[in-house]
């Protein structure tokens, strides 16, 4: 059999069986986006399986022409080898082949390197040789671009002299990632040509659990690979005489390396987030990657992806990256393995720098001096309300996050803390700006004059008709609206602080909006007539005392206090007008 068909039926023959073995590498149809499935869910996908070396550079640490020689001058084409011919294109009838010097004396180590330009997940490394196949060999990788290697394989016949390697060695779980030494094919090897076809996986107990070992994930990655020839097969029966003559005469065997093709078989390492390899801006290999990852290998989530950790997808699970959940007020987040852990593993993203006046790990509730607006969701930009708590009421700017209640003082009340509570009267102090109203007995205020024994009546004249008209409007000096803030009694008088909210009638001039007093008699309140209490409004309609020692306003049983109500405000402002116009009858 030819050696290039022997070749290409031993690789056929690796790469089916490991495409049935190994998930990974087994090749699928590619509808519209490999990486989705009909119904735009995500899936494992991952890029062609292709020979990795094919048009890529090999450096050799020796080859035929460098220096010239009688054999071999590089400036000659027909002579030349140069490492390109080891990742041309080859055919059976067409094999170009790297040579190396010709050396007289062994060993002589050789080198070959290859970079790949990203990290591939190699399936097997081969070599055809256009000279005899090398008694000693060593296959090496890098997975840091040449940086550190590591042995991938050794082939010797002396295994333990040359590598310091057991020729027989059995491959458990705990040694997975070790090179082996065997001797392979030596005994048949034949004179020019032969074959080392490496399969990274063959052999190997987790093969057929690729998805869960990680171990080997990381044995089949690469970025380089490196082959050392170190010794020669050594043919002096089979001609070495003249083989020797040939070579100057020097009476020794000399020898040479010859590779005709480099292959090195698998695909492109995405971690199942891509399904094809690009040239990005600087023409560098990088994966297209899908499923919310980035970065050479779609080995990370991207931005704002970090609601649970990234990894590899399977044939079972995508492991998609998912986006924080923040509610639309951040940008930005982390990832918290012990909060992830705490949800059962379903979310471990952490917003950062949430705006809008939200807070908390998905910007979900309202920073401290504000609180939902419950009328909007809470994705909208205004779905927090500043507080606004009063800044004498209220005993700090924090409110309730929920109704929107700001802490108010002792005393005040409302959501925001800006009114007296009832019961309670405003004061002048910042500290307590609402104080409680002293309880009014009538029946205490009465000192020298007791109440009447029959209070109704004593105060029928004025009990009964609250009815606001002309007449009344008429009979009375002033009409206003005041406000009831605070009480002392002054002998047989109830003297009350008030504070005169409006004017609708007046004949004394000393009756003007702003604080005033209002007089009344112990008897008349004894018998609440007028009825009064503290921080209520009331329409006063009384007659004007010229008293030098009650200056202010006076009512008496047949005044007219009563709890003012909005809806008389256009009544008086309507009998005012008629006044002006001359309509009051005099008394």
């Amino acid at each position: 059999m030819e050696v290039p068909q022997l070749l290409r039926l031993l690789l056929a023959a690796a790469v089916l069986c490991l495409s049935q073995a190994v998930n990974p590498f087994v090749a699928q149809q590619t509808p519209p986006d490999p990486c989705y499935d009909d119904n735009g869910a995500p899936r494992r996908c991952i890029p062609e399986f292709v020979n990795a070396a094919f048009g890529k550079a090999v450096q050799a640490s020796s080859t035929c022409g460098k220096p010239p020689s009688r054999h071999c001058d590089a400036s000659d084409p027909r002579r030349a080898h140069p490492p390109a011919y080891l990742t041309d294109l080859n055919t059976a009838s067409n094999m170009t082949c790297w040579r190396s010097e010709t050396f007289h004396h062994s060993p002589h180590n050789v080198t070959l390197t290859l970079s790949l330009g990203k990290k591939f997940e190699v399936v097997y490394v081969s070599l055809q040789f256009c000279s005899p196949r090398p008694e000693s060999t060593a296959i090496l990788k890098s997975m840091d671009y040449g940086k550190t290697w590591v042995p991938y394989q050794y082939y010797s016949s002396q295994c333990r002299k040359i590598y310091g390697k057991p020729s027989k060695a059995t491959v458990t779980k705990q040694n997975e990632q070790e090179a082996l030494c065997t001797d392979g094919l030596t005994e048949l090897y034949p004179l020019t040509g032969g074959l080392i076809a490496f399969s990274t996986l063959d052999g190997r107990p987790s093969a057929q659990d690729f998805d869960g070992s990680p171990v080997l994930q990381d044995w089949v990655t690469a970025t380089d690979i490196r082959v050392v020839f170190s010794r020669p097969h050594l043919y002096r029966d089979l001609g070495g005489r003249e083989a020797a003559e040939d070579e100057g005469g020097t009476g020794s065997s000399p020898y040479y390396y010859s590779v005709g093709e480099l292959q090195v078989g698998g695909r492109c390492k995405c971690n199942g987030h891509a399904a094809r390899c690009v040239k990005d801006k600087e023409q560098k290999l990088v994966c297209d990657c899908k499923h919310n990852t980035e970065g050479p290998e779609c080995d990370r989530c991207k931005p704002f992806h970090y609601d649970r950790p990234w990894q590899r997808a399977t044939a079972r699970e995508a492991n998609e990256c998912l986006a924080c959940n923040c509610n639309l007020h951040a940008r930005r987040c982390r990832f918290n393995m012990e909060l992830y852990k705490l949800s059962g593993r379903k979310s471990g993203g952490v917003c950062l720098n949430c705006r809008h006046n939200t807070a908390g790990r998905h910007c979900h509730y309202c920073k401290e001096g504000f609180y939902r607006d419950l009328s909007k969701a809470i994705t909208d930009r205004k779905a927090c309300k500043a507080c606004d708590c009063h800044p004498v009421g209220a005993a700090g700017k924090t409110c309730n996050q929920t109704t929107g209640q700001c802490p108010c003082k002792d005393g005040v009340t409302g959501l925001t803390c800006n009114r007296c509570a009832k019961g309670y009267q405003q004061s002048r102090s910042p500290v307590a700006p609402c104080i409680k109203i002293p309880a009014i007995n009538p029946t205490s205020l009465v000192t020298s004059t007791e109440a009447p024994a029959d209070c109704d009546s004593y105060c029928k004249p004025a009990k009964g008709n609250y009815k606001i008209n002309m007449k009344k409007y008429c009979k009375k000096d002033y009409v206003v609206q005041v406000n009831i803030l605070e009480m002392e009694t002054v002998a047989n008088w109830a003297k009350f602080t008030i504070n005169v909210l409006s004017v609708y009638k007046c004949r004394d001039e000393r009756v003007k909006r702003g604080d005033n007093f209002l007089w009344i008699h112990l008897k008349d309140l004894s018998c609440k007539c007028p009825k009064i209490q503290i921080s209520k409004k009331y329409l006063v309609m009384g007659i004007s005392e010229n008293s030098t020692d009650r200056p202010g306003l006076m009512a008496d049983k047949n005044s007219l206090v009563i709890q003012w109500r909005d809806a008389w405000t256009r009544r008086l402002r309507k009998l005012q007008r008629r006044e002006k116009k001359g309509k009051c009858v005099k008394p």
